[in-house]
């Protein structure tokens, strides 16, 4: 009876806040001009219209029904979608002081993450804080710290592929992991440990909760405000972070054993907690702090590898000309692997990274920004808290902004944009992937994310891949992280 009696409670305290949120934002309405809605239904807008899955498929087309930016209702907010460069230019850079803040979500970031990841952290003294930390360390040890990582796992990332070929995507996996796994916490990574395991299980956790629509709290903040037992979502949510807390801090507590015994890699992670030491931060944001720059990097790593690996096998005309370059650089029988030295000699492997980036975007729908204040903008009238997301999806496959966008062609790149560190960068483990293997479409290779099929490009490509691995890892002692 009881029970029965609270999930009536919190039925009718849902449908009065619904209400109320709608009612509200209808009156505000009035005194703004927004851009073209999308139709939706009433209470809920275009909730179920965006899905949870392939959301840049449908945020695609309604920019071709309505232009350079569109309005829809995403739970209880407004989220103006931004469809060219020109308008994201304009107001998440130009204006980007008044349009850097997050949206609430209180299931994702204050329940999941007890509010301390830095991703989806509100604009305020603790994300400047944080943030003033992470940047000074990234940018003048950057590049210390990653190259000679990047150097080592991407050895191994060729070595894995001319062992095991059929398992390249699981191999692109460990090396995303392992790269970011020894920048932060100074240690690699094999796919047969489960700490790992369940260190990137929960990342896949929270990015998961992090669709839109996939929470309804988090499009309905409002609904964060019922008593404690009436909702529903926070058992799941602090089962979550729990999870989290207890793999961060088993991560970071063996970090510290090492810095203590004096055996520490130079990582970020170190020379976080080092500096965080000097600053208000509790072991909350530390842990999370840490755990978020390793969750942000492996995936976009692992996706973009692959997303190169799918294009070589689809249009192989600009493989052919990459290898031109590589092999004027590194010699045309496989004399050396390109290195991040190359750089400079290698504009089109930049173009390829860049064009990658652009092909298939990580983030379909962008990530949102909360405006902190009205704003106008070309006749337009916007409200504080509006969501606003770049349309990532629509943009890249504009052939109003790119010409032949569905085709993967580096070219495009090849301009006064090249070395902007703002588009795209230059990453040698896939040049070396390109450099020593051929890549072939397979449509029988169903477990892999893309269909390819891999296989060295000549045996000379073989043995300098066999003779790299043995001099990297045999020779001087190193225990690869898989054989």
């Amino acid at each position: 009876m009881e029970i029965a009696r609270a999930s009536s409670t919190g039925l009718l305290s849902l449908i009065i806040l619904v209400l109320g949120v709608w009612l509200v934002k209808h009156k505000a309405a009035k005194r703004y001009k927004l851009p073209p809605r999308v139709p939706g239904i009433p209470f809920f807008g275009n909730t179920f219209q965006l899905g949870v899955f392939q959301q840049g498929v449908w945020a695609k087309e309604q920019a071709k029904k309505y232009g350079e930016m569109f309005t829809c209702t995403i739970g209880g907010n407004q989220w103006i979608f931004l469809n060219s460069t020109r308008v994201v230019y304009d107001l998440l850079d130009r204006r980007a002081a008044i349009y850097s803040s997050r949206p609430s979500q209180p299931m994702v970031q204050d329940i999941m993450s007890g509010g301390k990841r830095i991703v989806m952290m509100q604009y305020g003294p603790e994300w400047r804080a944080v943030r003033k930390v992470m940047h000074q360390i990234l940018s003048i040890r950057s590049k210390d710290i990653y190259q000679p990582f990047q150097e080592l796992e991407s050895i191994q990332l060729l070595h894995e592929y001319l062992r095991q070929p059929q398992k390249w995507y699981l191999s692109n996996q460990r090396y995303a992991n392992a790269v970011m796994l020894s920048v932060v916490f100074g240690r690699r990574a094999d796919l047969d440990d489960p700490q790992i395991g369940e260190l990137f299980a929960t990342s896949n956790e929270f990015l998961q909760n992090l669709q839109p629509g996939y929470n309804l709290v988090d499009g309905y903040p409002q609904l964060a405000k019922l008593p404690r037992f009436l909702q529903w979502w926070r058992p799941r949510g602090e089962r979550a972070y729990k999870r989290t807390i207890s793999v961060y801090r088993r991560e970071v507590n063996r970090l510290l054993e090492s810095v203590e015994a004096s055996t520490a890699k130079p990582c970020f992670g170190a020379d976080f907690l080092k500096a965080a030491e000097q600053g208000d931060f509790d072991e909350a944001q530390k842990l999370f702090t840490l755990g978020s720059l390793l969750e942000a990097g492996s995936d976009t790593s692992r996706i973009t590898t692959s997303q190169v690996l799918a294009a070589a096998a689809l249009y192989p005309d600009w493989v052919a000309t990459l290898r031109e370059h590589l092999d004027r650089v590194c010699g045309h029988n496989a004399e050396r692997l390109p290195s991040l030295d190359d750089r400079d000699q290698l504009p089109y492997m930049t173009a390829v990274v860049k064009e990658a980036f652009r092909w298939r975007p990580f983030a379909e729908i962008g990530v949102p920004h909360v405006l902190t204040q009205d704003d106008e903008y070309e006749g337009y009238k916007f409200p504080k808290g509006t969501v606003f997301t770049w349309n990532a999806y629509a943009i890249s496959l504009n052939p109003g902004e790119y010409e032949q966008p569905e085709r993967f062609w580096p070219e495009r790149f090849l301009n006064e944009d090249l070395n902007s560190p703002l588009k795209g960068h230059y990453a040698f483990g896939a040049a070396r992937l390109l450099y020593c293997f051929d890549f072939t479409e397979n449509p029988r290779h169903d477990a892999a994310p893309v269909h390819v099929e891999l296989k060295p490009r000549s045996p000379q490509h073989a043995a300098l891949i066999e003779r790299v691995y043995q001099s990297t890892f045999v020779e001087k002692g190193l225990i690869a992280s898989r054989d």
